[in-house]
C-alpha cells in the first residue's frame, strides 16, 4: 500500500465517515448540508452507503464535508 500521508481521507472508510458525523453531527444536519433522500427518510449508515458507494457526486459531498469538519475547531476529536 502506498503512503498518503497528506491525504485527509487516507485510511478513513466511508462507513467510518457516516458514524463519526452522525454521531457528531446528527442526521438532520447531514442532510441540511448534503440534499439526499437516505439522510432524510429513515436514515441508517447501511443505506447511506449502498446510496454513496454507487452515487460518486454525493460521496465526494460527504467526504468534503468530514473534511471540512474534521479540519474545524469543532472536529479535532475525530
Amino acid at each position: 500500500m502506498q503512503e498518503q500521508p497528506k491525504n485527509p481521507l487516507h485510511g478513513v472508510t466511508l462507513e467510518m465517515i457516516l458514524t463519526q458525523l452522525s454521531e457528531n453531527l446528527g442526521w438532520q444536519a447531514m442532510a441540511e448540508q448534503v440534499d439526499i433522500n437516505c439522510f432524510k427518510k429513515d436514515p441508517s449508515i447501511k443505506s447511506s452507503l449502498k446510496f454513496l458507494r454507487r452515487t460518486p457526486w454525493a460521496r465526494a459531498k460527504v467526504e468534503a464535508m468530514y473534511i471540512d469538519y474534521k479540519s474545524g475547531p469543532w472536529g479535532k476529536h475525530l
